[in-house]
């Protein structure tokens, strides 16, 4: 072999020698080819054949695993830490007051103790439930007690001036009223209080020298005022309202007129002055007036005025059944000429039933036996007085006026007096008669008013009404 190698080689040998040995060469090319590839893919992700997203997707799937693992109590394992910064393992619990931060260099996490005293000192303040790193000996509570004051002072001081300043603005653009009282003066103008103005009203009103002309101004203007519950009350106190009562005595029959026409506006829910009312004669001079010869509007003035003092007031309907209201009002309604009074009676009579009515049902709600006014309201016997003065016919017959407002009050007084006139009802064919040939009437209205899309409309209430009487009567 030594000589083998000695001798030089020819060309035949050298030709088969390279043939051998290059497939040897090729396989291991081709080995550290594959190896250098492996190594580089393993060293540094970014050459690595891979799709990203797959990469990414299980590079966060395995940092939540690793997460959920670190905070699983069941292997958490507790880290001592020191007073140098120690890098923090995965897995490994930090005890309460240590010190943690992010190392933004190298990602990780590091801790170590805190500062002994200052932990103390954190740890005294929490327990004497003040905030930290402040000076709590700085202020006492007499300083801050002054403080308070100084501030409460200032504030007042504060609004003080506000209010100067409001003040002196109000003075400039307003003028006091002893100023204005003052420049009246020079312009012969005087200011009046309502009393004062009502005073003055009365005294023209009852004076002898006054004409016509200025009693009924008067007293045109007094209506104004008694308007107002206090200064109706007020015309008690120089005897104002006795002085118009007595001025339904007058000859002049305007004066007659509009006395009733304040007394109306007087006794408007004002018990007061109804009481006084009454003591002073008002109730018998009114009826007394409505039973005479008189003008169509100083009977409608006079009816104002009854209507009011006889509203919620059972002591006045006392009077008025005694004194022979009820046939008073059915000569008034029977009068020829006035018609248009009817209604206006047929609307009180309503008023007194089913006031009477709704007293009862309130006192028996309450489980009130005996009360003052249920005791007045009890003594008031009008449906009797209205059955004995032939009140059921004369209503009955009023159902035949024109005006649909007519027809609703008389069917709402029919229906108040039906269980005191039902029989009477009854025996009046020309009420049946009246009674179908309305229901005919409304059905026809209230049929048109559905088609304008009113399903229960002011006709159809009629209707409503008319049908239950009938049903009532048959």
């Amino acid at each position: 072999m030594g000589e083998l190698w000695q001798r030089p080689l020819t060309m035949p040998h050298q030709g088969l020698l390279l043939f051998r040995m290059a497939p040897l060469g090729m396989l291991l090319g081709m080995l550290m080819t594959s190896c250098f590839t492996f190594c580089l893919s393993h060293k540094n992700s970014e050459f690595a054949l891979t799709n990203p997203e797959e990469s990414s997707t299980k590079e966060t799937e395995r940092k939540e695993t690793t997460a959920e693992e670190e905070l699983d109590p069941k292997v958490l394992e507790v880290f001592h830490p020191t007073h140098e910064w120690q890098a923090l393992r995965p897995g490994h619990a930090v005890p309460a007051g240590s010190h943690v931060r992010l190392n933004l260099q190298t990602g990780a996490r590091e801790v170590k103790l805190q500062d002994e005293d200052k932990l103390r000192n954190n740890l005294k303040g929490l327990k004497k439930g003040k905030r930290l790193d402040i000076n709590t000996n700085t202020y006492t509570s007499q300083d801050l007690k002054s403080a308070l004051a100084k501030f409460k002072e200032g504030a007042d001081m504060e609004s003080s001036k506000e209010d100067k300043a409001r003040q002196a603005k109000v003075k400039r653009l307003f003028r006091s009223i002893e100023e204005l009282k003052k420049d009246f003066e020079e312009l012969n103008v005087v200011i009046e209080t309502d009393m004062q103005i009502m005073v003055r009203l009365i005294n023209k009103f009852n004076s002898s020298n006054s004409s016509l002309e200025e009693k009924i101004a008067a007293l045109f203007d007094l209506e104004y005022y008694v308007h107002q519950m206090d200064n109706a009350q007020d015309l008690l106190s120089f005897g104002g309202l006795q002085v118009v009562i007595n001025g339904l005595n007058s000859t002049e029959p305007l004066l007659k007129e509009y006395a009733a026409f304040v007394l109306g506006a007087a006794f408007s829910s004002n018990p007061k002055v109804q009481v006084e009312a009454i003591e002073g004669g008002a109730l018998q001079k009114l009826l007394v007036v409505l039973a005479t010869e008189q003008s169509l509007t100083a009977k409608k003035k006079v009816l104002f005025a009854l209507c009011s003092l006889l509203r919620h007031f059972p002591y006045a309907q006392q009077q008025f059944l005694k004194l022979g209201g009820l046939q008073v009002l059915r000569s008034l309604v029977q009068e020829k000429g006035m018609e248009v009074l009817a209604v206006r009676v047929v609307t009180l009579l309503y008023d007194l039933v089913t006031e009477k009515m709704f007293a009862e049902e309130e006192a028996e709600l309450m489980r009130e036996t005996s009360p003052e006014k249920l005791q007045q309201y009890r003594q008031v016997h009008l449906l009797p007085g209205l059955q004995e003065q032939g009140w059921c016919e004369i209503t009955a017959h009023l159902l035949a006026l024109p005006e649909h407002d007519a027809r609703e009050k008389v069917l709402q007084t029919l229906g108040a007096l039906l269980a005191t006139c039902r029989d009477r009802y009854r025996q009046d064919p020309q009420l049946n008669r009246t009674l179908v040939t309305l229901q005919a009437e409304y059905q026809a209205l209230a049929a048109l008013e559905v088609q304008d899309g009113e399903d229960e409309g002011y006709f159809w209430e009629l209707l409503g009404s008319i049908n239950s009487l009938l049903k009532e009567l048959r």
